[in-house]
């Protein structure tokens, strides 16, 4: 068993896995990582055959140590992280040894970031899952002196990886499909709310996140509208007539009118829209919406199709010396050598 320690805790940290599916029934939501896409991404760099519990890092990491040589994934919204103070490339895999200081530090752009190590985080599971859903009572936030017990790394030895990932940490667009709500808004109201760029509010957390712009948008046919089942990518239209963003741990029953709800694709860059970022709507037909979902199988194949071996910057690495950098070398008369036996 290896433990992972953490030494410092600068930013809001928890441990996630991929969340508890099958509750909402006991009104309790799946909850887990709010980027479901950075544990697979994780998985990927890892070569694991499925995503496992990390730690998720919102704003900044910390100092953190291991008891036994381990790889980690570093994955999600890019941070500063360094190894006994030599920098660290973010969305790849590293060999962290005992002894070894892993810091990371504040977020550069987006907001979750990710450590996962090879073996994934092994606490006893709560529900079907070792995720912490503050909202709902289970687990807590990480502190100085915690210490996680961790699965051993099934391949210590395998080459550090990265991974190429594209852009979801600075807004942009989200596509919606309409939900079972969407005809209760006017054309009118629904073509301004496409047309309409909006800003991602300070107010936000891992239960929803609120939108703001200057327009409003309302529905004179939501009046005692009664309560119905909500999930993850909902956009529910609060009495000031702004979206709120239903995430990872929102509550399973609402009253607002929805006007839409936001493809799972896309909820990862909602996720990691940092207070400030612009994001506007496109809308989609329910086919064209099927026509993008993917199964966590999925995108884990994908995902590793984007990986590769890390080529180490020699003047990063402070064990130079140590490596053997000249097998194989030859005096260069081999040739000349081999046509005079030959004549």
């Amino acid at each position: 068993m290896t433990t992972l320690r953490i030494d410092r805790a600068d930013g809001i940290l928890t441990v996630q896995d991929m969340g508890r599916e099958g509750y909402l029934g006991q009104g309790l939501s799946r909850g887990g990582a709010m980027d479901r896409l950075a544990l697979i991404e994780a998985a990927a760099l890892l070569d694991l055959p499925a995503p496992l519990a990390g730690i998720e890092m919102a704003g900044a990491g910390g100092l953190f140590s291991v008891t036994a040589p381990t790889r980690v994934a570093l994955t999600g919204a890019a941070m500063l992280a360094t190894l006994d103070d030599a920098p660290l490339r973010w969305q790849a895999s590293h060999l962290i040894l005992p002894g070894q200081k892993l810091r990371i530090g504040a977020v550069q752009s987006g907001v979750y970031g990710y450590l996962t190590p090879a073996g994934g985080i092994d606490t006893p599971p709560m529900l079907g899952s070792r995720a912490a859903h503050l909202s709902a009572g289970l687990g807590a936030f990480l502190t100085a002196g915690d210490t996680l017990p961790c699965a051993p790394d099934p391949d210590p030895d395998a080459p550090p990886r990265v991974i190429e990932v594209a852009g979801r940490f600075n807004g942009g667009t989200l596509r919606v499909a309409d939900g079972p709500q969407t005809g209760l808004f006017d054309d009118d109201v629904l073509q301004a709310f496409y047309d309409t760029p909006f800003t991602r509010a300070p107010r936000g957390n891992r239960q929803g996140i609120q939108l703001d712009a200057k327009p409003r948008f309302t529905s004179d046919h939501a009046a005692g509208l009664a309560s119905d089942m909500i999930g993850p990518g909902d956009l529910q239209m609060t009495g000031d007539g702004l979206p709120y963003v239903l995430m990872a741990e929102c509550q399973t029953m609402g009253g607002y009118p929805r006007i839409g709800q936001i493809i799972p694709a896309d909820l990862p860059r909602m996720a990691q829209a940092a207070p400030g970022a612009m994001l506007r709507f496109q809308r989609l037909t329910q086919d064209q919406a099927d026509a993008l979902w993917r199964s966590d199988a999925d995108l884990l194949h994908e995902a590793a199709a984007r990986c590769h071996n890390l080529i180490r910057d020699p003047s990063t690495i402070a064990d130079l010396l140590s490596y053997q950098l000249v097998g194989g070398v030859t005096a260069g008369r081999e040739l000349e050598e081999c046509r005079c036996r030959s004549i």
